[in-house]
């Protein structure tokens, strides 16, 4: 049976534990080797984890470039072939392939040519500016890297094969776990050694994903008169990778946002803070996105193939993983909550800050599961306008605001509170929008069968 006849015919659990698992493997193992990293960082002290905090904003910019063109082009993959137009799925990897490098490797040349007052803007000081510098300056230098892994890889799993994906995953996160401490401690590079184990790391997958496309073994080829962009082609891609830029783009703003608040009401100890709660929070959040790359070429394969039932199917049992899930990273951030911390740092005063703003910042966590694979439901159909709102919805319409006018009157504690507020107004919208969705694709339902 072909993997297009295995979409369409085989129960939704079974594909859902198919495509989802590996990509949970491969987001939980990625997720570990970050954890990984900021922990040995944390070891080199409190200023170097407030380094690695101001490089974030431009580390995020470089992932949404990347699911710009990496998951725009997956979604529109996983269509097409619901609709049986392999050929068109060639045009579309093809254009995506000749995107990642124009554009990634614009990102690196603007990157290390404004890099001073991107930092500074991004809440760097005196005393944490050359931690910063020298983890974003080699971070840069592998942008096309990142681009090529994490971009092809999300056309790996759209054309069928999870489990190649999560192997790329899997490449990269043990070679960066593997060199870390090598290059930290043995070579005595310190955070510049880090950033040197990452982009080695990237380099391997880079090489992995494209060897599999060159190799014979993928579903699609990767032809070479397949590279020139096509301006449709690359519109329709953008079309739908905007709302994940967006989306991280929005995450970004968020961080310089936050990075500058934290520093006006906590000093660099409160930045280093929140890159501590932010790698946790991602740690638990990962194994959701797993659910999210699984669940969207079922979702996008039967919507194309009009099968709407499985469509809802797919989302709900979506929908009750990442809510498990989410749930679990409430338990285990609300009450070891000291626990986690120390792993990463035991001064006392990182401590004190980070426990505070850990357990209030991350209180609503248990209904993010729901919205993020709400919100990835409408990327998976298509609608890139309302997924990118929702998106959007929390990051910028609520969460800068609340981060801007929070701190004026409770100080640091505004800054947490500015995430509750967020999560809970955006699901409360993700939840109406779903509602009315679902009644649409109800009604297609009724009239496809009539």
């Amino acid at each position: 049976m072909s993997n297009n006849e295995y979409l369409k015919t085989e129960k939704i659990w079974k594909l859902l534990l198919k495509f989802s698992i590996p990509a949970i493997v491969g987001m939980m193992v990625n997720a570990l080797y970050n954890v990984v990293d900021r922990i040995y960082i944390g070891w080199l002290g409190p200023l170097p984890m407030t380094g690695i905090g101001l490089s974030l904003p431009m580390m995020i910019l470089m992932m949404a470039f990347g699911m710009l063109i990496g998951i725009g082009a997956a979604s529109r993959i996983s269509i097409r072939l619901g609709e049986g137009r392999q050929e068109d799925a060639e045009k579309i990897l093809g254009n995506a392939f000749t995107m990642l490098i124009l554009i990634m490797g614009s990102v690196m040349i603007l990157g290390l040519i404004f890099k001073e007052p991107l930092l500074y803007l991004f809440g760097a000081s005196p005393a944490t500016y050359e931690y910063a510098n020298q983890y974003m300056t080699v971070i840069l230098m592998g942008a096309l890297f990142q681009g090529i892994g994490f971009g092809l890889n999300n056309v790996i799993r759209a054309e069928g094969n999870p489990k190649i994906a999560m192997y790329t995953m899997l490449l990269g996160a043990f070679t960066n776990i593997v060199l870390d401490p090598i290059f930290i401690f043995a070579f005595g590079l310190g955070i510049r050694g880090a950033a040197i184990a990452t982009i080695i790391s990237q380099l391997v997958t880079s090489i992995w994903v494209m060897r599999y496309f060159l190799s014979g073994k993928s579903r699609l080829k990767l032809k070479r008169e397949h590279l020139k962009p096509n301006a449709a082609i690359v519109g329709s891609i953008v079309a739908i990778g905007m709302s994940p830029f967006f989306m991280q783009v929005a995450a970004s703003m968020v961080t310089i946002v936050s990075n500058n608040a934290l520093k006006a009401n906590g000093g660099d100890i409160a930045i280093g803070a929140m890159t501590v709660i932010n790698s946790l929070a991602m740690f638990f959040l990962m194994p959701i996105f797993g659910i999210n790359q699984g669940a969207q070429p079922i979702i996008g394969f039967n919507y194309g193939a009009k099968e709407y039932r499985r469509v809802k199917e797919a989302l709900k049992y979506a929908i009750a993983g990442g809510t498990v899930i989410a749930t679990f990273g409430f338990i285990m951030t609300q009450f070891f909550t000291v626990t986690l911390i120390k792993m990463f740092n035991s001064d006392p005063e990182l401590i004190s800050v980070a426990s505070v703003g850990m357990k209030t910042f991350l209180v609503m966590m248990p209904i993010i599961g729901f919205q993020i694979i709400s919100s990835n439901y409408f990327q998976a159909v298509g609608k890139a306008p309302k997924s990118m709102f929702l998106g959007l919805l929390r990051q910028v319409l609520v969460l800068i605001p609340m981060l801007i006018i929070l701190p004026q009157f409770f100080g640091l504690m505004g800054v947490w509170y500015a995430g509750p507020t967020a999560d809970l107004i955006a699901s409360l919208v993700t939840a109406l929008f779903l509602v009315i969705e679902m009644r649409h694709l109800d009604a297609s339902h009724v009239l496809q069968t009539a």
